[in-house]
C-alpha cells in the first residue's frame, strides 16, 4: 500500500531526469577516478533502471507472502479446526484487503518455516542496497561547492549548519542512507529468526513480521521524500560539466584504436605531467591536430556504435 507504490515514484523521477538530461555529456568515473565519457541521463537511466529491477524483485517477493497458515492448528494437521476453515478464513481476508490471498498448499512448511518471509524481506534489503547506491552518488555528485564535484546543484530544505552561514548539506541523502543501513542491518535478525524454526513452528514470527513492516514503511516513505525534497528540485551545474570535460585525460581513449594504447598512455602522462590541455599534449606527441579534432569528440564517445 506504500513502500511499491512510494518506490514507483522515486523510479518514475529518476527516469524522468535521465531523458531530460540525456543530451548532456559529462566525466565518467570508475575506481574513483576520471573515465570516458558519458551523458547525465546515460548515468541517471542506470539509477531508474537498477530500482526497476529492484521493484519487480519486490514484487515478486511480496507474492510469496499470500499463502496463509491458519487452519493448520497445532503442528499443521489441520487437528480440531472445521472442514474447510482454512479455505473460507482465506477467501475472506482476501476480499477484505482486496489481495489474492490463499490457503498455504503444506501447512507444515508454512507453520515450521517462514522462509517466504525471509525472501520478502530480503527483496527490501536488496532494494535498500540499491537506493543507497544511488544517494551515495547524489551527494557526492552535488558535493561542494568550491572543492567537490558539484555536477548537481539541490533545493535547499533547510539550513546546513548553525555556524557556517550558507551550507547547502545533502540531507535527503544522508537520510535515505540511514535508512538503509537500517533495512540492511534489519535483514540479519528476519534471517536469525527464520532459521529458528524449530520442528513443527517457528515461534520468532513476531520479530520477523515487525521487522518486515518497519523495513517496508521507512523504505516508502524515505523514497517519497527522497524523491519530493531531493530529486525532483536537482539541477545541473552545466559549467562544472563542462570544465571538467574538457580537462578529462580519459578522452583519449578514443585515440587509442588509432594511435595504440601506449601512444595514448603516453599523451596522458605528458599532459598530466607538463599540466597541459590532452589536445596540446597530443601534439607535444606528434599527433596531427586533424585527426585528433575528428576522433576526439566527447559526445560520440558516449554513442559509439551509432
Amino acid at each position: 500500500r506504500l513502500t511499491l507504490p512510494a518506490l514507483r515514484r522515486l523510479q518514475a523521477a529518476l527516469a524522468d531526469k535521465a531523458e531530460l538530461w540525456m543530451p548532456i555529456v559529462k566525466v565518467g568515473r570508475t575506481h574513483l577516478q576520471d573515465a570516458t565519457p558519458l551523458t547525465v541521463g546515460q548515468e541517471w537511466s542506470g539509477y531508474a533502471a537498477a530500482l526497476a529491477d529492484a521493484i519487480e524483485f519486490v514484487e515478486f517477493a511480496t507474492d510469496g507472502l499470500l499463502p496463509l497458515a491458519m487452519g493448520g492448528t497445532a503442528v499443521g494437521t489441520g487437528l480440531n479446526a472445521p472442514a474447510g476453515f482454512d479455505v473460507e478464513v482465506a477467501a475472506v481476508i482476501a476480499e477484505l484487503t482486496g489481495d489474492p490471498y490463499k490457503t498455504a498448499a503444506n501447512k507444515f512448511a508454512a507453520q515450521a518455516t517462514l522462509d517466504r518471509v525471509v525472501r520478502a524481506h530480503a527483496a527490501l534489503k536488496a532494494t535498500a542496497v540499491t537506493l543507497f547506491k544511488i544517494a551515495n552518488d547524489m551527494r557526492w555528485l552535488g558535493s561542494g561547492p568550491r572543492a567537490g564535484l558539484m555536477e548537481i546543484n539541490f533545493p535547499a530544505n533547510e539550513p546546513g549548519s548553525s555556524i557556517m552561514p550558507g551550507k547547502v548539506n545533502p540531507s535527503q541523502a544522508e537520510s535515505m542512507l540511514m535508512i538503509c543501513i537500517e533495512v540492511m542491518s534489519s535483514d540479519v535478525a528476519v534471517q536469525l529468526g527464520g532459521a529458528e524454526g524449530n520442528f513443527e513452528l517457528n515461534v520468532f514470527r513476531p520479530l520477523l513480521i515487525n521487522n518486515y513492516l518497519h523495513s517496508a514503511l521507512v523504505l516508502g516513505n524515505g523514497s517519497d521524500r527522497f524523491r519530493e525534497f531531493m530529486i525532483e528540485g536537482a539541477t545541473l551545474n552545466s559549467a562544472q560539466l563542462t570544465t571538467d570535460l574538457e580537462r578529462s585525460l580519459m578522452l583519449v581513449t578514443a585515440l587509442a584504436p588509432t594511435v595504440g594504447y601506449d601512444k595514448a598512455a603516453a599523451i596522458a602522462h605528458r599532459a598530466t605531467a607538463d599540466d597541459l590541455p590532452l589536445r596540446e599534449a597530443a601534439l607535444a606527441e606528434g599527433i596531427d591536430a586533424d585527426l585528433f579534432d575528428r576522433i576526439v569528440i566527447p559526445a560520440d564517445m558516449t554513442h559509439p556504435h551509432r
